[in-house]
């Protein structure tokens, strides 16, 4: 299944996705993403979609879902609790940045703001106290049903999908301390999405990145060679937390970023960013630094 936010619901794309039904209204279930996560609404998509199709049938006049050519999307997940972000996830990554490429025992773990979202076709906006801009394209998973203490096995029973991520860097301020938070938090420097996807139609496990800066391509990655690997990730950061449905892990990104380039290379005024992952969608959005 292919899920997309319009105007704070998640709604499931139909008919080659040239139409979106919106999941919460059809099935009386909560529409906030976060909230039809949790009531379990996954386990009836396939039901409300066959009701829907069902009506179609048998009235061919029947308005079914939004027409996607009129719909602003939203990131798949509006308002997230939570955005966990796995660092140096990638040994070539960890080569191109100076780091040992040995895996070390735990992952490097940080968090983004989830008021930095930015929707697909939004406008990642510097602001002047950011001199160095960088792109991070990365495989975003999102929790499905509340996690604590899950094994490795179970680990993507408690996934509802994967999307595609932008995890933008200030890397002026990045390395001024031990602690990356606010360098990745600034508003609009986590694009994310446009579009979630169940785990029934693709594995996690060889999922293929490609980031383009104004159609040049950066970076290439896939998900095989992830250090950490995405049912391993959920586990550990589950030990002890509870990840709740809506919960976003950015999962890594692989060689290309602009500061490890000779010359560095930032993100400019105009420049265009697009994050795909194979089989998944494209993330593309614009870059403003005004002044």
């Amino acid at each position: 299944m292919r899920l997309v936010s319009i105007e704070g619901r998640l709604h499931a794309l139909v008919a080659q996705g040239a139409r979106a039904i919106d999941l919460g209204g059809a099935a009386s279930l909560p529409t906030g993403p976060c909230q039809f996560l949790a009531a379990g609404g996954l386990d009836r998509v396939s039901d409300i979609i066959a009701e829907a199709e069902e009506r179609l049938a048998a009235d061919a006049t029947v308005p079914i879902g939004v027409d996607m050519l009129q719909a602003k999307l939203q990131a798949p997940i509006p308002k997230p609790r939570m955005i966990w972000c796995i660092g140096i996830n990638y040994r070539d990554h960890a080569a191109e940045t100076g780091r040992s490429t040995e895996r070390p025992a735990e992952p490097t773990v940080f968090a983004k703001s989830p008021g930095a979202l930015l929707a697909h076709d939004g406008t990642i906006v510097v602001p002047p106290n950011v001199t160095k801009p960088d792109w991070e394209g990365e495989v975003a998973v999102v929790i499905g049903r509340r996690a604590r203490d899950v094994s490795q096995s179970d680990a993507l029973s408690y996934v509802a999908g994967v999307t595609a991520a932008n995890d933008v860097s200030a890397r002026d301020h990045q390395f001024t301390t031990t602690q990356f938070t606010w360098s990745k938090s600034i508003d609009t420097f986590c694009p994310l999405g446009p579009v979630l996807v169940t785990l029934d139609e693709v594995d996690v496990g060889n999922l293929d990145l490609t980031t383009r800066v104004n159609g040049v391509v950066m970076q290439r990655g896939n998900t095989r060679d992830l250090i950490f690997s995405i049912p391993e990730l959920v586990c550990m950061l589950s030990a002890g937390v509870t990840l709740e449905p809506g919960d976003v892990i950015l999962t890594g990104t692989p060689a290309g970023v602009g500061n490890a380039r000779t010359p560095p290379v930032f993100l400019g005024d105009g420049d265009s960013v697009e994050v795909t992952v194979e089989g998944v969608c494209t993330l593309r959005n614009r870059v403003s630094r005004p002044g």
